[in-house]
């Protein structure tokens, strides 16, 4: 996956990013990318662009089935155009065609923090649509369905709310071995 010593990393394929909304998925990517040198990517900024819609407007004018199928073509077209790094929103690698699509064509990586971090997190958070109104049982509930997915990725990494170089640094190992 990882060609060359950590500064003179080259990717072979795209890596992907997964995990439940809050997981740190952007914030790490960012600096996964800057370390690999190669381009970052939201699949959720992507899908804005795409659309010309918030995700939160697109949830609520047009539902969620409609911004899926949106996101797994979006998510597809990422694939091409050579090795980067890409974060996809929480839902996205639920779905079984956009996960088998990912792990075929991109190396996956779920960054699992404990639920209580994610629950704070998104306290802080007012611009997801899928967290928005729903109590902290509802959200452990979802997070516990979604996990048995995100265990589908080729790696899991234990995140916390430390330094996120910390994770970036477990990737590019993982990503090497």
């Amino acid at each position: 996956m990882i060609v060359g010593s950590d500064s003179e990393a080259q990717l072979s394929r795209p890596v992907v990013l997964v995990g439940f909304m809050a997981a740190g998925k952007t914030k790490i990517g960012r600096l996964l990318a800057e370390r690999l040198k190669v381009r970052f990517v939201d699949s959720d900024a992507e899908i804005e662009a795409a659309l010309g819609m918030t995700i939160a407007e697109i949830f609520a004018s047009h539902g969620e089935p409609a911004f899926r199928i949106a996101e797994r073509r979006v998510i597809s077209g990422l694939m091409e155009g050579g090795p980067k790094v890409v974060a996809v929103g929480g839902g996205a690698f639920v779905d079984p065609g956009t996960r088998a699509m990912l792990n075929g064509s991109a190396r996956t990586v779920w960054l699992d923090p404990g639920f209580d971090l994610i629950a704070q997190r998104l306290a802080r958070s007012k611009t997801r649509p899928l967290a928005s109104g729903r109590s902290e049982a509802e959200l452990r509930l979802l997070w516990e369905h979604r996990r048995p997915f995100y265990a589908e990725a080729h790696v899991r990494v234990r995140t916390s709310d430390g330094d996120p170089r910390l994770a970036v640094d477990q990737i590019v190992q993982l990503l090497a071995s």
